[in-house]
């Protein structure tokens, strides 16, 4: 009982901390609109937020009039408490000077990167650094970022997001994978354009950001596929082509030597369009000595897998 109490609290205040912040990103730029833009989230979900705010702290913060996002005397209050209250956030569990750096890193990744490149960077990690624990948290990578934005990891591997990062994250660079259809081995054509109009497809899951470029590539070069499944897990997606489900649009990782026996991988020629993968996490002071160790080891791994 206490314990479902506490992680109630718990995730409430953590759902606060991201309406406070999309607050103050509504008051530096505008409009619900370019807000929702610039901290990747649609329209509808920053109103959503900002109405839960006021009904949570019970006080009106915007005139609702127009499509400019006005302040009232009470919001200005709230948004200047929401600024105080987040910067104070940012420094929960900061070592003060003299104390020993934190024991444990929570690392976001998602799934493609669990598999390849995660482990060896851990089995480094933990060599350098033995006093030390590791969590790894997985998931999309847009649901990663925002855990990193709210403080709940100290960093994610990812895709890069389709949008510009908020103003106290970072980005570096991993990878820079190709995207190919992959399609059943006795398919012998590699007229790409062909099979993607006349076999079924297995689409890359639209909620990731890998799945919204394989949508709009699919938009660009105006080819109309017939949906027959949708998936997020990119091995998934490769059984189902090589059991015949249909074809794929799917990144090709960096540690990839060859693909497995039953499908092959059609190259698209000056179509080609990649996925970025990185790391993103919140500015350089805020993270421990061993969070930026281990960010310095998967760019040194990832650079030596190319």
């Amino acid at each position: 009982m206490f314990f479902d109490l506490f992680t109630n609290f718990i995730d409430e205040n953590l759902t606060m901390i991201r309406e406070l912040k999309t607050l103050i990103a509504v008051a530096q730029h505008g409009t619900f609109a370019a807000a929702g833009q610039h901290i990747g989230l649609t329209q509808a979900a920053v109103s959503a937020q900002m109405k839960r705010l006021e009904a949570a702290l019970g006080v009106a913060l915007f005139e609702r009039s127009g499509r400019a996002a006005v302040l009232t005397k009470r919001g200005q209050e709230t948004l200047q408490q929401a600024q105080a209250l987040i910067a104070l956030y940012g420094t929960l569990g900061a070592a003060s000077a003299g104390q020993e750096a934190a024991t444990r890193v929570n690392l976001g990744a998602i799934a493609s990167i669990q598999r390849s490149l995660l482990p060896n960077v851990l089995a480094h990690f933990h060599r350098q650094f033995p006093e030390c624990r590791s969590r790894v948290v997985p998931g999309l990578s847009l649901a990663l970022m925002n855990q990193v934005d709210a403080g709940e990891l100290d960093m994610a591997v990812i895709i890069r997001p389709p949008f510009s990062l908020h103003s106290d994250l970072r980005w570096q660079p991993l990878a820079h994978e190709p995207f190919r259809l992959l399609v059943r081995r006795r398919l012998t054509t590699d007229d790409w354009r062909a099979l993607l109009t006349q076999q079924p497809f297995v689409r890359y899951d639209r909620a990731s950001f890998g799945g919204r470029q394989v949508d709009r590539f699919l938009r660009d070069n105006h080819c109309h596929v017939r949906d027959v499944c949708e998936v997020d897990e990119l091995d998934a997606i490769i059984q189902l082509v090589a059991n015949g489900v249909g074809v794929a649009l799917v990144p090709q990782p960096s540690a990839l030597r060859r693909w497995p026996a039953g499908v092959r991988a059609i190259d698209l020629k000056e179509h080609t369009f990649h996925r970025d993968i990185g790391i993103v996490h919140r500015a350089s002071g805020q993270l421990s000595k061993p969070a930026q160790a281990l960010a310095a080891l998967l760019t040194q791994v990832a650079a030596a897998e190319h």
